[in-house]
């Protein structure tokens, strides 16, 4: 009995000591200064210095204006994994100070890491940048300036659609669009536009007020010259079928 209780303390001992362990080189980062309009990113590296694999289950951030991202498969013994943390500073000037909180099978379940900086808008990053590095910023051009649509009918959803080039020498990332109307937004997230290259957005318009409308949009972006502006154009009627016909010899038909 003796011998067989010794066997399921070892046996005890040899489970409790068999998990893996989530060693990171650093569980805090500084961005410092962060331009307005920029995806702040930074990796949290880890290694499982344990002798069981590291299985991470959830990455929670604190606010919606960080964006987690992990190694979804399992951290084998001796290997390394990260965590992502990307922060919009689109619309965000002044201080921040997030964290991420990390659930995984590791001896500490629950780990949380924290970012950190300070966003400044471009009037006050552009002086004190160098010219070099200010010719490394991306630069958003635009193929058109305004959209009209002509007539449409309350509560539709159209898209605009604008040609964006980047001219600059680094990635150009679009950030928020901001509109007095709160009636504009991306029908797709628009995705990093390399130097040389150009994409196609598309906003999509959702005026209710009737009559001719004009609303100036906003887009930010991590280009360090300026935000982009555009404007889009409508005759907002209440029913369009009812709006496009006429009566001829008493019948209704489609407006020619």
């Amino acid at each position: 009995m003796k011998k067989l209780f010794t066997l399921c303390l070892l046996a005890f001992a040899f489970t409790a000591r068999a998990q893996g362990v989530m060693k990171f080189e650093t569980d805090n980062h500084d961005f410092g200064n962060v331009p307005e309009g920029t995806m702040a990113t930074h990796e949290f590296r880890f290694k499982n210095t344990g002798n069981q694999p590291v299985v991470i289950a959830n990455v929670q951030a604190s606010c919606g204006c960080t964006t987690p991202d992990w190694t979804k498969t399992p951290v084998l013994p001796g290997k390394s994994g990260i965590i992502k943390a990307m922060y919009s500073s689109a619309g965000r000037p002044g201080v921040f100070n997030k964290t991420v909180t990390v659930t995984s099978n590791a001896s500490e379940p629950s780990k949380v890491l924290s970012i950190k900086g300070t966003v400044l808008t471009k009037e006050e990053i552009k002086p004190t940048l160098t010219p070099a590095q200010l010719a490394k910023s991306p630069h958003l051009v635009l193929d058109k300036t305004s959209h009209d649509f002509g007539k449409m009918e309350a509560g539709q959803q159209p898209a605009a659609r604008f040609v964006v080039k980047n001219t600059g020498k680094t990635d150009l990332v679009l950030g928020t669009l901001s509109a007095s109307c709160y009636c504009v937004g991306y029908k797709t997230p628009p995705a990093p536009i390399a130097p040389g290259q150009s994409a196609v957005i598309e906003l999509l318009y959702s005026q209710r007020q009737l009559g001719q409308v004009s609303d100036a949009v906003t887009i930010t972006s991590n280009d360090l010259s300026g935000d982009a502006k555009v404007t889009l154009k409508a005759n907002i009627v209440r029913d369009l079928i009812g709006n496009s016909m006429v009566k001829e010899s008493g019948t209704a038909v489609p407006f020619k």
